[in-house]
């Protein structure tokens, strides 16, 4: 999984949006990790839970790594515009709960650790939903 995040975050650009969808412990921050790697950013990723936000901005492009888990049906609660337009690549762990206040056009990953294809439990099945089409040709380009 982290060689694939490493991949997709060597094929990533400024204002891009990554959802991140699965359950707890399905591997969303360790996918963060391998997307970190691909934009050259080498310190610790940690999950947000609790801070809402980490800006990890050390590599060719700032990652702004978001957990909305917490803030409910509060989106009002942080700037996520100052994010969503800003110069790196958003991240959003739970995404899905910001319903229309998600943009219009980004990628999402979801995590499904319970897939009936899957022989160990450490296996997830990822699938790759293209919202738009800048991440119809971002899902070609890793094939």
């Amino acid at each position: 999984m982290l060689k694939f995040a490493e991949k997709l975050g060597r094929q990533l650009e400024a204002q891009d949006v990554i959802v991140l969808t699965g359950e707890l412990g399905a591997g969303k921050t360790t996918f963060t990790k391998g997307l970190a790697l691909g934009l050259d950013i080498h310190q610790m990723v940690k999950s947000p839970t609790y801070t809402i936000v980490r800006s990890l901005e050390n590599g060719r492009l700032p990652l702004y790594h978001m957990d909305v888990y917490r803030i409910g049906d509060d989106p009002d609660s942080f700037d996520l515009d100052d994010y969503l337009f800003g110069e790196g690549v958003s991240v959003i762990e739970w995404g899905e709960m910001l319903g229309a206040d998600l943009p219009e056009h980004y990628l999402e990953v979801i995590f499904d650790k319970y897939s009936p294809d899957l022989v160990d439990d450490n296996e997830r099945e990822i699938i790759l939903k293209a919202h738009g089409q800048r991440y119809e040709q971002l899902i070609q380009s890793l094939a």
